[in-house]
């Protein structure tokens, strides 16, 4: 029971990981109409102002505050610098101008911090762990503090986007662009505003993932490719889509990884059910998104 609660909420904490990538990236496609292939390299970028100002102060908290500002400031350069001319264009354009981003950042990191992977280390108030159950095993509070963090950012988007003006003016964009324009709202601004959210989100997930992992070059594409799951399977520009569907997404990947090879020790030789169960493992949350579109084609909350 104590292993199964802790495959659980690791799944919680990939989920709401995966919605902090997800969230931007549907707020961004659903108000802009923009497929950003560069998100990941937001949230590549995030880790790495995270370490660099960790390594320069010796701080997590303030690492924090790097990635949020220094994602959010590169999100305002590109939108202004390039993405502002893609808006008329069709997606092949978007899809092409994105793409070249990624090269363009990853090398660019690449030049600044070298090509070997940095670490940072969780911070001391946030290491150890807490018991699961009575006479179980533990489970690492930073990982616990990762989904508070993701349940606080879910809360402070609603509140956004539900009770404020500029929330008002985001769910406007997503019906009626050229409506909100006519009735005198700075159509630009809106669009910066909502595309440096968006990369500040992302800089955030790879800032509260680097002690989990090395922070390296590329590190955000495979994340980039679960959150574009994440947005078909809840409904693109949804955040309550994007919120539910990466939490399922996390447990299908965790739950599927840890909960198949049992299964399959069961029906098939105990030899072949190592390599059995990580290919069905891998491919459990596309057969999902599969089914799932089959079912609701526009996902399972669409905006």
């Amino acid at each position: 029971m104590a292993l199964f609660i802790e495959q659980l909420l690791n799944g919680l904490q990939l989920g709401v990981m995966l919605f902090l990538m997800a969230a931007g990236l549907t707020l961004i496609f659903g108000v802009m109409g923009l497929i950003n292939l560069a998100h990941g390299s937001l949230y590549m970028v995030g880790a790495f102002a995270c370490a660099a100002a960790v390594s320069a102060t010796g701080s997590f908290w303030l690492g924090l505050l790097a990635s949020l500002i220094g994602a959010a400031l590169l999100g305002v350069l590109i939108e202004i610098v390039v993405i502002r001319r893609l808006y008329r264009g069709d997606h092949l354009d978007q899809v092409l101008a994105t793409f070249a981003l990624i090269l363009i950042l990853s090398e660019a990191t690449r030049w600044v911090f070298g090509s070997f992977p940095l670490y940072l280390n969780i911070p001391p108030i946030l290491s150890g762990s807490v018991p699961i159950i009575p006479g179980g095993g533990a489970y690492p509070v930073y990982r616990l503090a990762i989904i508070v963090v993701g349940v606080l950012v879910a809360l402070g988007l609603y509140l956004l986007i539900s009770r404020t003006r500029l929330g008002m003016r985001i769910r406007a964009g997503e019906s009626d662009r050229e409506m909100i324009a006519a009735l005198g709202i700075d159509i630009r601004t809106l669009y910066t505003i909502v595309f440096a959210l968006g990369a500040a989100l992302a800089g955030l997930a790879g800032a509260l993932v680097g002690p989990l992992q090395s922070v390296q070059v590329g590190m955000g594409e495979p994340v980039l490719i679960l959150a574009f799951v994440v947005i078909v399977i809840g409904g693109i520009g949804s955040v309550k889509g994007a919120l539910i569907g990466a939490i399922l997404v996390g447990l299908i990947d965790t739950l599927g990884r840890f909960l198949l090879p049992k299964l399959m020790i069961a029906i098939v030789d105990p030899s072949a059910a190592a390599g059995i169960s990580a290919a069905l493992a891998s491919m459990l949350i596309y057969i999902f998104m599969a089914i799932v579109l089959a079912v609701k084609p526009r996902g399972l909350f669409p905006a």
